[in-house]
């Protein structure tokens, strides 16, 4: 079993990652900013204060631990854009200070810059709302930076076009650069499948240093 330290676990997301990784009895230490908020427990539950915009801080959590999972949102649009790429660059500022011992680094990305099935990206759609297209290019800008580091074992995680919180079916689809499409043109995936596809991505590395996505 794997020792995971956790970013943004109490997250809609996160806190299906957390659900997942402890369901396979991974020991999992959740890096939050207020405890008191994460109502999980567990015995191979460790739940600690952290700082995922603080490189030192980054560095003092990933000590010991064999993955390091960031689930980290920003809310709405400014805030994704404050967060996003600059907690890309503390993560692996901090995870690249630990050199032969450090643990690989598995993000939570977006969709927007998926390429869809008519050859543009998701965040070229006519009609995208302002603050969501800030989301998704917080994400772009965070790829393009991890698209940078040859030095950490790095892999960024996309859903579909529509994530939301749903049924555990352990039933995906995988691809890289490209939208994961049904045959009815709708590109989804439930939270809980998406945790499922990012803890087999922990147990069978196959995407170290790339971008993959998933969907049904």
């Amino acid at each position: 079993m794997s020792k995971i330290a956790l970013f943004g676990a109490n997250g809609t997301i996160g806190v299906r990652i957390l659900d997942e990784a402890l369901r396979r009895g991974h020991h999992v230490t959740a890096v939050v900013r207020d405890p008191a908020k994460l109502t999980r427990s567990d015995p191979n539950l460790t739940v600690v204060t952290g700082d995922v915009l603080d490189p030192e801080s980054v560095t003092e959590v990933a000590k010991g631990h064999d993955v390091v999972i960031s689930a980290v949102g920003g809310g709405d649009g400014p805030g994704h854009i404050a967060t996003i790429r600059p907690a890309a660059e503390a993560l692996v500022a901090g995870v690249r200070t630990l050199g032969g011992d450090a643990p690989r680094l598995i993000t939570v990305g977006g969709a927007g810059s998926l390429r869809t099935p008519d050859g543009t990206q998701v965040w070229d759609a006519e009609g995208l709302p302002e603050f969501l297209l800030q989301i998704m290019h917080a994400h772009g800008d965070a790829l393009d930076f991890y698209r940078t580091v040859s030095d950490v074992r790095w892999t960024n995680c996309s859903p579909a076009a529509t994530i939301e919180p749903g049924e555990r079916t352990g039933t995906y689809r995988t691809a890289t650069d490209d939208l994961v499409v049904a045959e009815d043109g709708s590109s989804r995936i439930s939270a809980e499948d998406f945790a499922v596809a990012l803890l087999d991505e922990v147990e069978q590395p196959r995407h170290i240093g790339e971008r993959f996505t998933v969907g049904y």
